[in-house]
């Protein structure tokens, strides 16, 4: 087998930015200023910087949680608490975490604890859990706790989803206001919705690279570098970021650099990483000669929607036309013309145990998409942070027979 490509440079500066994230929220909670704001993943970020908030994504945390496989220990903690096993993952991982007092944060930067919220700022969007999650510090710190209850399985996004959630956000603002001791400012909301989409345009960018054969990038790599589009989006470094990885992503596509040597299938990734097996599974893969080019999880931190010139409208737009928001006639078109474009024979469905919301292989989708597209699918069973529902031996014996089908098919 040929040899690995050499690193990416641009980890360096995404792992510095990373620790100055971390580092200043932990100051920020131990000094009291700025105030700091939990929100969810997707949820209204660029609302929180407009008003002068430190942001904090609990999510994050719960991947950390996953990728330094922390998680199978601390989540019988949750459940002994009263936080069932089916439930998400991420939540009952950090809630655990917490009780135990750990973190992969001390580890890392030398951090004790997670940074105590000043408010905490939830959309459902993604599922119900997350509000679930969050009333648990507030309940456990006695600090607000505001949100957007988001429309969810839409085909097309109407006016009155958009208004619907535009009032939702304005709602938000006496509370942080009273919490942040900032006014509201329209300008620095624009300019922050401004960065956000300088941040997307450039991270569609990255991700529509692996369209390029043989790819410079995988899903793996995607799950590594989007942190700055998820933690940062609506700051400048984001953006800076995303300059700094693209300049070197173009000069490894014209140095011919593959991400997988000898590329010999590609492949579309469905459905939630399995953080603590991701250098696994790219190793398995990596070995097969099989890229995983695109992936439905990394591509929703692409917000096509952001417009400052419509700040609020263009917000809910872009946190109401996520993939997961949408009904499966949306997602198996989208997927499609993923699929087209990017040259994939094959699609790997994750179905995650404790997250429904984003296991898209239950209702016979993969089906679908096999007969529709000719191509080979793959239900992968496990979980996005429980590795007791992830078997490493059936995984390995189900991609190997997954490949081989597709050498069969290329025959």
């Amino acid at each position: 087998m040929p040899d690995a490509p050499p690193p990416i440079k641009s980890t360096k500066r995404m792992k510095e930015l990373m620790a100055g994230h971390f580092l200043g929220l932990d100051q920020a909670a131990r000094e009291g200023r700025p105030k700091v704001a939990w929100c969810t993943s997707v949820g209204p970020a660029e609302l929180l910087h407009a008003m002068g908030f430190a942001v904090y994504f609990p999510e994050n945390h719960g991947a950390l949680l996953g990728a330094t496989r922390m998680a199978t220990d601390v989540i019988p903690t949750a459940n002994a608490a009263g936080y069932s096993p089916d439930i998400c993952s991420y939540l009952t991982a950090d809630v655990g975490a917490f009780l135990k007092g750990v973190t992969p944060l001390t580890q890392a930067y030398g951090i004790a604890t997670v940074p105590k919220a000043d408010v905490l700022v939830f959309n459902t969007n993604q599922c119900r859990d997350v509000e679930d999650w969050f009333a648990f510090y507030a309940r456990h710190w006695n600090v607000p706790i505001v949100g957007v209850r988001s429309h969810r399985g839409l085909g097309e996004v109407k006016a009155h989803h958009v208004a619907d959630v535009v009032a939702q956000f304005k709602d938000l603002i006496p509370t942080l206001e009273r919490v942040g001791g900032h006014k509201f400012d329209l300008d620095r909301l624009r300019e922050t919705v401004r960065l956000s989409r300088e941040c997307t345009l450039r991270w569609r960018r990255v991700l529509e690279l692996a369209a390029l054969a043989p790819s410079p990038m995988t899903f793996f790599d995607h799950t590594i570098h989007m942190a700055p589009a998820v933690v940062l989006r609506g700051l400048p470094e984001a953006v800076e970021y995303y300059d700094l990885l693209l300049g070197e992503m173009d000069q490894r596509v014209a140095d011919g650099i593959a991400a997988v040597p000898g590329e010999r299938h590609r492949l579309y990734w469905e459905g939630m990483p399995v953080w603590g097996r991701l250098r696994m599974l790219s190793d398995l893969l990596s070995q097969a000669r099989a890229a995983v080019v695109a992936s439905t999880y990394c591509n929703s931190w692409i917000f096509d929607a952001f417009d400052e010139r419509e700040p609020f409208e263009s917000m809910a737009r872009a946190y109401l036309e996520l993939f997961i928001v949408r009904d499966d006639e949306y997602k198996e078109r989208y997927i499609h013309q993923w699929v087209e474009r990017f040259g994939v024979k094959g699609v790997i469905f994750h179905d995650a145990k404790t997250c429904p919301n984003n296991s898209n292989n239950r209702y016979a989708m993969p089906q679908r998409l096999a007969r529709s597209l000719g191509l080979s699918t793959l239900v992968l069973n496990g979980d996005l942070n429980d590795l007791r529902f992830f078997s490493d031996e059936q995984t390995k014996t189900n991609l190997e027979a997954f490949v081989e089908q597709m050498e069969e098919l290329a025959a």
